[in-house]
């Protein structure tokens, strides 16, 4: 093996939230396109004007959505096989609006009529806003506990409900998501267009930035009040996985215990709030491409924090917290890490290139003139 086993665990817990935030930043900005499309394109060519910022690259940001999930599913799959089975409706919610946006990207601008094109908008800005508000709710539910248990053969089971996940905290936690997409997609569109629609794309990001840095703060004092988790019990982190080999209570501010013991941590939540700001200036500045940047920083930054509250837990039970997932005993087998950590080492580089290959070929301003010239090849 490469490395010992548990230096591989952390290695993993890295990797995944480094294919997190590429998927956040990668995904994240067409999905955030696409949820402003109704309100910054006024009429169909500065809507097609919109669309075509994102249209020939979107599904290759798709990349990094299915590259997560297999990562989730090989690297944690006790994870995989609870958060799929409890968060069940949530994820095919995400599926369903996911459907949209194939159909409404290649289909939208097929047939001349308003009501075909405004029906195909609406589908593409909930395709946009639905998944992000779905992640942010979901991470909302882990940092509060999620209501599950295992049977004495290790299989899952889950008791709560979708109406259980629509609480107030998780709900705040979905705005600071579908907030920091919404910023990011519109200094996309700020730094690919030009005019009004860049203007009225800059306002937009500028407000959702704003309210993004309220909602995360807000999210933050909030969170020092819920119950934590913690490991009382003397834990192997190189032993072979066993999710109830442990001790776990819940503690009032347990999870700003890590921010304490490693005060080099703030710098992760000080990242949001600089990163945030500096795309807002750097943006009604003009210089759109550093603000892109500073977003993506953002929100690293805003994924990151959550991450580093909650380590070394990745999903703790509500109900039964010494069933608790951590990033210690729900992991895979040595060998499976080390070869996934293989093909991660090769893979990755290759989609960071590619992709940077990608959008440099395609970089560029995206105008009305553009969409009148061809009219009948763009989106």
């Amino acid at each position: 093996m490469l490395f010992d086993y548990e230096t591989l665990k952390v290695i993993w817990w890295l990797l995944v939230g480094l294919l997190l935030v590429g998927f956040a930043i990668m995904d994240g900005h067409d999905m955030g396109v696409g949820a402003l499309l109704p309100f910054v394109g006024q009429g169909d060519e500065e809507r097609r004007v919109v669309i075509n910022t994102v249209g020939p690259h979107w599904d290759g940001n798709q990349v990094w959505f299915i590259t997560a999930g297999g990562a989730l599913f090989a690297a944690w799959p006790l994870v995989y096989a609870t958060a799929f089975s409890g968060f069940y409706w949530a994820m095919l919610s995400v599926l369903w609006a996911l459907f949209l946006r194939p159909v409404g990207f290649d289909y939208r601008s097929k047939i001349h009529h308003p009501l075909w094109r405004q029906t195909w908008d609406w589908g593409l800005f909930i395709g946009g806003i639905v998944p992000p508000l779905v992640f942010g709710i979901a991470f909302g539910n882990l940092l509060q506990g999620v209501p599950f248990y295992f049977d004495d053969l290790l299989v899952s089971h889950y008791t709560g409900s979708f109406a259980d996940m629509l609480n107030p905290f998780a709900l705040l936690s979905g705005g600071v998501a579908s907030a920091m997409i919404i910023q990011h997609g519109g200094v996309y569109l700020a730094h690919r267009t030009e005019g009004d629609v860049q203007r009225r794309s800059m306002r937009a990001a500028s407000v959702a930035g704003v309210l993004c840095l309220i909602l995360f703060a807000g999210a933050g004092l909030w969170l020092e009040r819920i119950p934590g988790y913690v490991i009382t019990s003397v834990v192997d982190t190189a032993a072979l996985p066993d999710p109830l080999n442990k001790t776990v209570i819940q503690v009032d501010g347990a999870w700003l215990s890590n921010f304490l013991h490693w005060p080099w941590l703030w710098l992760l939540p000080t990242l949001t709030f600089a990163g945030t700001g500096l795309a807002i200036v750097l943006g009604q500045g003009g210089r759109t491409g550093w603000a892109f940047v500073a977003s993506s920083l953002s929100m690293a930054g805003i994924i990151g924090t959550a991450g580093a509250a909650m380590f070394p837990f990745v999903m703790p039970s509500s109900t039964h917290p010494n069933a608790s997932l951590t990033a210690w005993d729900s992991v895979s087998s040595p060998l499976t890490l080390s070869i996934m950590l293989v093909a991660a080492a090769i893979f990755i580089p290759l989609i960071v290139v590619y992709t940077s290959w990608a959008y440099r070929v395609m970089r560029g301003k995206v105008t009305v003139d553009h969409i009148r010239r061809n009219a009948h090849s763009a989106y």
